[in-house]
């Protein structure tokens, strides 16, 4: 702890112009156990944002997009794709030798109603709404095919108690429109990696129902790499022990696993006590709850490939408006400004094959 303690030191004289130079970086603390990444929004990856695209080229070395791959952002009207942000992220990612993640392919938010409807406001046949799900992903991974290099192809599938969602793609197609979609997408790239994401997979109900979905899928023959873990966290859960059952469970069915959306939502449900900044209890338990998170993460190095936060620094999280607008939170770890908060260090001192290197 005490080295901990003077890397927290340290992060808090820093200023974000310096973040390039930063003496330690994410990316560098975590080479040879797996990527660490963000998820970034268009100011961002046009690099609008100085602050924010700065500290995603200094730490990362693996993105997602938020939210410019997704179906309403894409393909918007039938028939018309919008690639303009889309060719952007990638292009950023590119320019900075990352690893670029899609996402995602089919989820039952964020998708267009005319997907799912006629001209008359009717339920399209299963016939009508599997060509269009075929069209929509050949031509999105198509368009990416040897760039992208892993999709978030199914996105949130299960209800909380493991059973489908029932959604209009399991109510028009049946269940078997996961694997549709899984082949499509492999079809139009078959050297992209697939995976299956989802949300609080820690809780035993959706764990299973996750791990029995994942195997009938794999027994079909279905190309899934790995299955991504949201870890939309709190400080209390999930324990050490839920993650670390939650990675083995996938891990027995030889897939992978990817920390896809990673942050910690420090504000209690639906209260916002901090909105002049939070306690210095608080930035120290937070820093001991990522320290936490990654040690379970490195304790399977090998099964973990990925890390990837969801947004950037504090200002840029979703959880500043959910579950109701206008909340001030700091689940990441750089805060407003951009600077590295305790959490950083913390995390940082988790990796002790890295510790006193430099970028």
């Amino acid at each position: 702890m005490a080295l901990v303690g003077a890397l927290a030191a340290g992060c808090a004289r820093s200023h974000a112009p310096e973040l390039a130079s930063a003496q330690s970086s994410l990316r560098t603390a975590f080479q040879g156990a797996f990527l660490v990444g963000a998820a970034l929004n268009a100011a961002q990856f046009s690099e609008v944002d100085t602050v924010g695209a700065r500290i995603v080229k200094a730490q990362f070395n693996t993105i997602s997009p938020e939210n410019v791959l997704k179906w309403d952002s894409v393909h918007p009207r039938r028939g018309s794709y919008d690639f303009a942000a889309a060719d952007r992220y990638v292009a950023f990612g590119e320019r900075n030798r990352m690893f670029i993640v899609g996402h995602n392919l089919v989820w039952h938010q964020q998708t267009p109603h005319w997907v799912f409807g006629d001209s008359g406001g009717h339920p399209v046949s299963r016939d009508t709404l599997l060509a269009r799900l075929r069209d929509h992903i050949h031509t999105v991974v198509g368009r990416y095919r040897g760039r992208i290099k892993g999709w978030d192809v199914v996105n949130e599938a299960l209800n909380d108690d493991g059973t489908l969602r029932r959604t209009p793609w399991l109510t028009i197609l049946g269940e078997d429109y996961l694997a549709a979609a899984f082949r499509f997408a492999h079809e139009a790239d078959p050297d992209a990696e697939l995976y299956y994401n989802d949300y609080e997979l820690e809780s035993a109900p959706k764990r299973q129902g996750a791990v029995e979905l994942i195997r009938r899928l794999r027994d079909q023959g279905i190309p899934i790499a790995a299955v991504g873990l949201q870890n939309h966290d709190r400080l209390d859960w999930p324990s050490p022990a839920q993650e670390d059952s939650t990675i083995d469970a996938f891990a027995a069915l030889g897939v992978r696993v990817m920390i896809t959306e990673l942050d910690v939502d420090v504000l209690p449900r639906g209260a916002d006590p901090f909105a002049d900044g939070l306690p210095d209890s608080l930035q120290q338990a937070l820093a001991r709850r990522y320290a936490e998170l990654f040690a379970s993460y490195l304790r399977h190095r090998g099964t973990v490939t990925r890390v990837t936060f969801w947004g950037v620094t504090d200002r840029d999280s979703w959880l500043n408006n959910w579950p109701v607008r206008g909340r001030t939170n700091y689940p990441l770890l750089f805060d407003r400004e951009g600077r590295p908060k305790p959490a950083f260090a913390a995390v940082i001192g988790t990796a002790p094959a890295k510790r006193g290197r430099h970028d």
